[in-house]
């Protein structure tokens, strides 16, 4: 009984995890699903138009609409990203073990570290595609962040907090990492998976 307690408890809080990684991919795919039908639409009246200069305007038209939908999923990310936060830091308070169980792995000697499929340079490739730049207010030319995050026991990812002195680049970077498409393999100590903290460097270079 002991065991099957632990075990559910141990399903439950992954899953945890996993739904809030969810939140991000649902928002996503809604707005996809928008974009989409904004497109055929756009397509039918741009076909139908014959004349030339009708049709710029409908391609400008376009455009703007679609960057009024980025500006908009970007509000929406920005919430789920709080409210994952919020989910996060209500688990830690009810995790008693979670400090204990932390330092523990900090310090545990690993048969395996936590790996994204691809390899890291996959992982900041996805991000970068990922990430929204129009969401950065800066007045300089390069911006950095160090993302650290937790590889969960089922290699999701959990606790993303970007360390970086522009708020708004921190806050497109924590996005971005939690919308990944794939979860990571989880480290391993003695035969068994154990959550493992990852540093992900991160730099925007804004061109004119």
């Amino acid at each position: 009984m002991k065991a099957l307690f632990l075990y559910l408890f141990c399903f439950t809080f992954t899953f945890c995890f996993s739904q809030q990684k969810e939140e991000f991919r649902q928002v996503k795919n809604y707005y996809n699903q928008h974009r989409s039908m904004l497109n055929t639409e756009f397509k039918k009246k741009f076909d139908a138009e014959p004349d030339s200069f009708k049709k710029a305007n409908i391609k400008l038209d376009f455009m703007l609409f679609m960057r009024k939908m980025d500006s908009i999923e970007n509000v929406a990310m920005i919430g789920t990203l709080l409210k994952v936060r919020n989910l996060e830091d209500l688990q830690s308070l009810k995790n008693s073990k979670g400090k204990s169980e932390n330092n523990t792995e900090k310090q545990a000697v690993f048969e395996k570290s936590a790996d994204y499929p691809g390899g890291f340079n996959t992982l900041r490739q996805e991000v970068a595609d990922l990430f929204y730049t129009g969401g950065v207010n800066t007045e300089t030319k390069t911006v950095k962040t160090n993302v650290v995050f937790i590889v969960e026991k089922d290699g999701s990812i959990s606790n993303v907090h970007a360390q970086g002195d522009n708020f708004t680049f921190n806050r497109q970077a924590e996005i971005a990492l939690y919308s990944v498409s794939e979860k990571f393999s989880p480290a391993v100590v003695k035969g068994y998976p154990v959550r493992y903290y990852l540093r992900l460097p991160l730099t925007l270079t804004i061109e004119d």
